[in-house]
């Protein structure tokens, strides 16, 4: 099953638009991964500039491929990322941040996902990680580095990313004109965003911004790259989430009264999400709630 993007520009001060592919009116979720924006690569002409926000019930994960990212949170974390790097925040209860793309970067390009808490920890206490050390395998003469649990299951290729769902998430790079075989966890749903270049899945074109998604029992994927440049790829899988959420803006809960109440907390200043400084200022108002109730989904 394809699943393609769609356009979204972000509340950000320069307008930044992103190839959104999850939730999508086809798969909601894989897994425990609700969201995946794909932005640039864009000429850093202003740069990308997000003010304070808040994220309850999630984590996010930030992946580079190009450029530079400041990131501030009201927990005090201050970390630059980096291509082959990984930002990653657990909002638990509630967290607000910031990120600034720096100027010394000709072009910004990046992925950001959000994995839905499951509920017996999505109340925790608001955490961040970044991580530099990650583990790679030669598949053939592609490349994978593994962002998120551990690729084909196996210990050595696990990150110590801190998860709590089973789950997986990986960058594959494939040189021109050459084919890899990627092993799958066949308990494990999965898809592939084509983030780079021509590629062939089982001697299928996809195209470029597009997820191939492939559901439980699939154990093995032939990808070859058809084009002139580097491919690049980024495998997301995981066990279902079987938890009903309701996800609005930046909020995954369980309820529509709960998405009410993490609007109002942000809004009204409440001291359980705090304030904190950033070289941005100002902060992003959470929009008015759709004048229905919001319902719980798979």
């Amino acid at each position: 099953m394809r699943l393609e993007p769609r356009f979204v520009k972000l509340s950000t001060r320069t307008g930044i638009e992103v190839r959104r592919t999850l939730p999508n009116a086809r798969k909601r979720m894989i897994g425990a991964w609700a969201f995946v924006d794909h932005f640039g690569p864009t000429p850093q002409t202003e740069g990308m500039v997000v003010a304070a926000h808040p994220h309850t019930g999630l984590q996010t994960a930030t992946w580079m491929f190009e450029g530079r990212f400041e990131h501030r949170d009201s927990i005090g974390s201050i970390q630059l990322i980096e291509p082959g790097q990984l930002n990653l925040m657990t909002a638990g209860r509630g967290i607000a941040h910031s990120e600034l793309s720096l100027a010394d970067a000709n072009t910004l390009h990046a992925v950001q996902l959000w994995i839905a808490l499951p509920d017996s920890v999505r109340k925790m206490a608001p955490e961040f990680q970044h991580l530099s050390d990650l583990p790679s395998v030669e598949l053939g003469q592609a490349t994978a580095t593994v962002f998120a649990g551990a690729l084909f299951g196996e210990p050595d290729l696990r990150a110590s990313t801190k998860i709590f769902s089973p789950l997986v998430g990986a960058e594959i790079r494939i040189p021109a004109g050459t084919a890899t075989i990627v092993s799958l966890d066949p308990k494990f749903e999965h898809g592939l965003l084509v983030v780079q270049g021509e590629v062939k899945i089982d001697d299928s074109s996809i195209d470029l911004h597009t997820m191939e998604y492939r559901g439980l029992g699939t154990e093995t994927l032939v990808i070859f790259n058809s084009g002139t440049t580097e491919s690049i790829l980024i495998l997301l899988g995981g066990e279902p989430f079987d938890e009903p959420i309701v996800m609005w803006w930046n909020f995954i809960e369980r309820s529509h009264e709960e998405i009410v109440e993490a609007r109002n907390r942000w809004n009204s200043r409440d001291t359980s999400i705090p304030e904190f400084e950033d070289r941005i200022g100002g902060r992003t108002p959470a929009p008015e709630l759709p004048n229905v109730t919001l319902r719980s989904r798979l």
